[in-house]
């Protein structure tokens, strides 16, 4: 199965909607820049905050991780976004490259931001863990311990209008819930010191193996547009 191309939600979310649930390929436009705060000067204090927190990322020895890492994957995108996507962990090809969501997962997700009429350089991108966990298993309560305040920092520095939480172990770790990923989907939390919108959606990992599920991804983005264009209410 090919990746599907999402139709930006200007040129007809209606259209959208029907080619993710077919998995049918749609047509796609050059995006406009997006009028968020990543369209200004940069803000020197932010930027330094961020680079001193990577540094601290790269530097981390705090869980046994540290020793089968290639990279530290800290995060992608801009820290001035107003949109913050969040998922598990590295696998394979983002630790050989140190750059969250690559490969199949990552061309989706693209095609995902693309379709809200922004760029990936424009948002955030971040995992909860910042190392590979071997083999690509389930983090640990302790490595999601150690890694978690880089996180809440990560979130703290980027003040996003909105978090977009990509996966069930994502959701379970910044939502302190066993609930299914199907209970959690169509509602509005809060997350972080500064309640900021948080919103839970399917991996792009799972969407590649499950494409019927897109229509319910796009009706997610919807929702975080929504929050961001504040029309929506929280749980």
């Amino acid at each position: 199965m090919g990746i599907t191309t999402w139709k930006r939600r200007d040129a007809g979310a209606e259209n959208t909607a029907q080619g993710m649930a077919t998995g049918q390929d749609a047509e796609v436009r050059e995006p406009a820049a997006s009028p968020g705060r990543n369209s200004l000067a940069p803000d020197s204090d932010r930027l330094a905050r961020w680079q001193e927190i990577r540094q601290e990322v790269e530097n981390c020895t705090a869980c046994s991780l540290h020793t089968t890492r290639t990279n530290t994957v800290f995060a992608d995108g801009t820290p001035e976004a107003d949109w913050m996507f969040i998922g598990e962990a590295p696998g394979g090809d983002e630790d050989r490259q140190g750059v969250p969501f690559v490969g199949r997962a990552g061309q989706l997700l693209n095609a995902m931001i693309f379709a809200l009429g922004m760029k990936r350089e424009e948002v955030c991108i971040a995992n909860v863990l910042k190392c590979r966990p071997p083999g690509n298993r389930d983090p640990h309560g302790e490595e999601v311990r150690h890694c978690e305040p880089f996180l809440l920092r990560q979130v703290d520095v980027v003040e996003p209008r909105v978090i977009v939480v990509l996966g069930r172990f994502a959701a379970h770790s910044l939502l302190r819930t066993e609930e299914p990923i199907g209970k959690l989907r169509g509602k509005v939390f809060r997350y972080g010191e500064n309640n900021i919108p948080l919103v839970v959606s399917y991996h792009p990992a799972y969407l590649l193996r499950n494409p019927a599920d897109k229509k319910k991804a796009w009706d997610d983005l919807n929702l975080a547009l929504s929050v961001v264009s504040g029309n929506s209410g929280s749980a």
